[in-house]
């Protein structure tokens, strides 16, 4: 789905009960417009030139944290040493 439009990510996403890892802030823009309810979004920001590993050790190390909002529906940014939550549906 690399080269699908994000709208059909978001679909196949929400179909399938998945959340959406991504550095693009496309999805959470998206969300909040249309006042869904999921799928949930996992963003990636400031993270930049580290690999993916590295990436994915910083999603592991907040996981317990994020959980609970990212089952529940949600927009979760993850920061170097930040995170955000915003409850979905998201005010437009």
């Amino acid at each position: 789905m690399q080269a699908a439009p994000d709208p059909a990510v978001l679909q196949r996403a929400q179909v399938d009960e998945r959340v959406l890892v991504s550095a693009d802030t496309d999805f959470g823009a998206l969300l909040s417009r249309s006042r869904a309810t999921g799928p949930s979004v996992l963003l990636i920001r400031r993270l930049a030139g580290r690999r993916a590993a590295e990436q994915s050790a910083i999603i592991l190390a907040n996981l317990d944290q994020i959980a609970e909002d990212l089952t529940a529906g949600a927009v979760v940014v993850v920061g170097d040493d930040w995170i955000r939550i915003r409850r979905l549906p998201m005010p437009g």
